[in-house]
């Protein structure tokens, strides 16, 4: 068999097996969150200080973590409970990012490259700051504008005409309207189930996705240009990243094991397809359309690229002065023998 079909398929099948364990964990734990947990507990946290109320939106998915998958359903209801505009935006932002789900797959995922700790740190420290200064522009958008941002079925109304058809709209997940009824305990394991099957198929057709397209490119682009890239062009790099970010569409909890394939691709352009790829990307610029008006999310997507740039860039040239090291290898090269051709 040709070596590039070896290769190919080790690639593909590394990066969905390394990744698989963590989407069925965070498929479960979205269930549990959607049916368990009611939403409007999320309000009672939040302080009335707008500065430590987005502060805050950027720390909640330690306690309520959600994939972008189905963050946007999530936030929309909140926004109709009264939870303050740049509360919800710096939450769908950050949640993504800062929870043990994602953590964990970012740990697993660069353990291998002795990057672990460095990547996960630099990932969540970035992630909040891009989601706590959005959130706080988009505060002083809601300061002049109003709900005028918002499109009609997020602004906070009595709860009798805020009733949206999840069959009309299809951003709403089966158990979001169910959440905090009484139901028998098998009902409630069967919501459970239902909600964790609808993030899990989405997620792993996006993952399917960009596990192929990393591998391809890997095919085309050797390790060797890889690394003389990311050095020689960083800004080009990380601009390519960003844009490989918008348009893969990959779920948080898996996007880690595709960019952690690139082995000799520099740690500050990993970090801007990692941090811009739950903010934004194709699939959420749809699910935003039917939340927000226009002008705010030119806000939101002007807001995370300049800064998961500007940012990205100081990471390298620090990275550069430092020296650290940063080339490595796959989890499933540590673990498998070299493919040899016969």
């Amino acid at each position: 068999m040709d070596q590039k079909v070896l290769d190919f398929t080790k690639d593909f099948t590394s990066i969905l097996w390394e990744a698989f364990p963590f989407i069925v964990l965070g498929a479960i734990v979205a269930g549990i969150l959607e049916e368990v947990v009611p939403q409007q507990a999320i309000t009672r946290i939040v302080p009335k200080n707008r500065f430590l109320a987005v502060g805050l939106g950027g720390l909640l998915g330690l306690i309520f973590p959600m994939c972008e998958c189905g963050i946007v359903p999530v936030m929309r209801r909140l926004l109709r409970k009264g939870l303050p505009l740049g509360t919800c935006v710096a939450y769908m932002m950050a949640g993504p990012i800062i929870n043990v789900v994602v953590i964990g797959s970012t740990l697993v995922a660069f353990g291998p490259h002795g990057l672990a700790v460095h990547m996960t740190v630099l990932r969540v420290g970035l992630g909040f700051l891009v989601a706590l200064v959005t959130g706080l522009l988009v505060e002083a958008q809601f300061r002049k504008y109003g709900y005028d941002l918002l499109a009609p079925s997020a602004r906070p109304q009595a709860e009798e005409k805020v009733h949206v058809d999840a069959a009309a709209t299809h951003d709403v997940h089966p158990a979001e309207e169910r959440a905090g009824e009484r139901r028998p305990l098998l009902q409630r394991l069967g919501n459970i189930s239902e909600t964790a099957l609808h993030d899990f198929k989405d997620i792993m057709v996006f993952l399917m996705l960009g596990a192929l397209l990393a591998s391809l490119a890997k095919i085309w682009i050797t390790n060797d240009q890889v690394r003389d890239l990311s050095t020689t062009f960083p800004a080009l790099v990380i601009l390519a990243m960003m844009g490989m970010a918008i348009l893969m569409c990959l779920c948080s909890e898996a996007d880690a094991f595709v960019a952690a394939s690139f082995t000799t691709m520099h740690p500050a352009a990993k970090l801007a397809f990692l941090v811009l790829g739950p903010m934004f990307d194709l699939k959420l610029l749809m699910m935003f359309t039917r939340v927000f008006r226009r002008r705010l999310i030119l806000l939101i997507f002007t807001s995370a690229v300049v800064q998961v740039f500007i940012y990205s860039m100081i990471v390298y040239y620090v990275w550069q002065y430092l020296e650290i090291p940063y080339i490595g290898r796959s989890a499933i090269d540590v673990a498998l023998p070299p493919v040899n051709s016969p």
